[in-house]
């Protein structure tokens, strides 16, 4: 069988010199006598490899001092109901951009806790674009300000940082985290999911400012408190200790091939080859718009959909898996996440040369 490239939109592939590494650390960490799986997350080993990892990441996004790294269980899901909850902060209103299904879930789960003021929506066009700043209508008595960065289904990516005065930014930035530097001074709190960019299924980050933390609504469980992780440094419980560890091995890596400028060149490459090709025939159609291409994530449709199931047979036997779209689009979809490599990519855009071929 031919090498696998999985193109995933999460659980993703991870980088095969990040698996080779923990599977040399498997049994026995550095010497310890233990695998980090059965560490306890009081011990020195793991302390140390927690805090590495949090210094890492600060060095990766370049978080300032005055800003507090989670790292959470419950998937970035269960955010949507911890960011209402810590940071209403007494209002009662809260501005969301409704931009697909991860904006859609967010705001379902904030109206339980607050008034939400939908500020622009692209549902008109079945969510393939994004609402620049113009079309937005801001409520200026908003405790914060929501939006998903780049939604995995559609392959929606916002590449300018909103502008919301001194309302907090909140960001979901599960799927492209990583992919490119971002200027978290900008943001009240961004959170993201590991299993697309990070690491394995499992973890959670959440990115806060300190001035945020501290004023839950009350009657609230202990575990949706910001402020409580933050003072037991994700430690409250036991955090989800080999996830992070693997997340670790990632963050090394990014930096030995020059941090998230040098990652962000390599993804302008890697998606600018699918997309100069899907724009190069009639055989297959984007539907998102040009200007809000994800880097990350690449729905596709072929022109005659009867070809569908055979795209993906003709794929799995090539070794190129999980193109399928997701239900709700239908079509393919590509997610090339800083794990795969541009070789790879390369191989998926050549397949879908022969197949247009053989199938015109």
């Amino acid at each position: 069988m031919p090498q696998i490239l999985n193109f995933s939109a999460g659980p993703a592939m991870l980088p095969t010199e990040v698996l080779k590494h923990a599977q040399s650390e498997l049994l026995d960490w550095r010497g310890s006598g233990m695998s980090v799986l059965e560490m306890s997350h009081r011990g020195k080993e793991y302390m140390n490899i927690q805090a590495e990892a949090e210094a890492d990441l600060r060095e990766l996004l370049n978080i300032p001092a005055n800003y507090k790294v989670l790292f959470l269980q419950g998937g970035a899901s269960t955010q949507f109901s911890n960011i209402p909850i810590n940071l209403l902060r007494g209002k009662k209103t809260a501005d969301y951009l409704n931009t697909g299904e991860w904006s859609k879930k967010a705001i379902a789960e904030a109206s339980k806790y607050c008034e939400v003021n939908v500020v622009a929506t692209s549902e008109d066009k079945n969510f393939s674009y994004a609402p620049t700043q113009d079309q937005w209508k801001l409520n200026p008595d908003a405790a914060y300000v929501h939006y998903t960065s780049n939604e995995t289904i559609g392959g929606v990516e916002i590449f300018w940082t909103p502008d919301t005065g001194d309302v907090p930014l909140v960001a979901d930035m599960s799927s492209h985290i990583l992919s490119r530097p971002i200027d978290v001074s900008k943001y009240g709190l961004i959170y993201a999911g590991a299993q697309k960019n990070i690491g394995p299924a499992g973890l959670t980050i959440v990115i806060v400012r300190e001035d945020l933390l501290g004023e839950v609504l009350p009657g609230m469980p202990v575990m949706s408190d910001y402020k409580i992780h933050a003072d037991n440094d994700s430690m409250y419980n036991t955090p989800p200790t080999y996830p992070i560890y693997i997340s670790g091995l990632v963050f090394k890596l990014l930096k030995s091939r020059g941090g998230l400028a040098a990652m962000e060149q390599v993804n302008i490459r890697k998606s600018k080859l699918v997309y100069d090709y899907l724009d190069s025939t009639d055989f297959y159609h984007c539907p998102t718009a040009i200007e809000n291409r994800s880097r990350m994530n690449i729905p596709f449709m072929l022109k005659n959909e009867a070809l569908d199931d055979e795209f993906i047979k003709e794929a799995k036997a090539q070794g190129l898996i999980q193109l399928k779209g997701h239900r709700l689009l239908g079509g393919m979809r590509a997610s090339i996440y800083n794990a795969m490599p541009e070789e790879g990519v390369k191989v998926l855009v050549n397949f879908m040369r022969n197949f247009a071929v053989n199938h015109a």
